[in-house]
């Protein structure tokens, strides 16, 4: 019986060892798996970010031409204002030499009075 009860004991060791072994081995897949599992939610982030940056590029993209576009014509209208603007200044200018030469002509033509 002794020998029984020694078989016994083996045969429920080795089935003991075998039952977690294959707990370890079940385990192990599950870490894996669970593994291979955050990779593949990495990769989605990661092509998730990569379309975030690529559309907020574009947004800020056209956002920068917006605002060169908006400063190109701020700029033209102020080109076309200064060419206004210079020729009435020059305007000016010809109407104020034209007074200037009116009063030269009259105070050399009229006698200057001294006290």
């Amino acid at each position: 019986m002794s020998e029984s009860q020694s078989r016994y004991s083996i045969v429920e060791r080795l089935t003991a060892k075998k039952l977690a072994i294959m707990n370890d081995k079940s385990e192990l897949k599950e870490t894996v798996k669970s593994k291979e599992q955050e990779v593949e939610r990495l990769k989605k982030e990661l092509g998730n970010w990569q379309q975030d940056v690529q559309e907020d590029i574009k947004r800020e993209q056209r956002r920068k031409e917006i605002h060169i576009e908006s400063t190109l014509q701020d700029f033209n209208n102020l080109k076309e204002q200064m060419k206004d603007k210079e020729k009435a200044f020059d305007e000016q200018i010809i109407a104020i030499e034209k007074a200037l030469k009116s009063i030269e002509e009259i105070s050399k033509s009229s006698p200057t009075m001294q006290s």
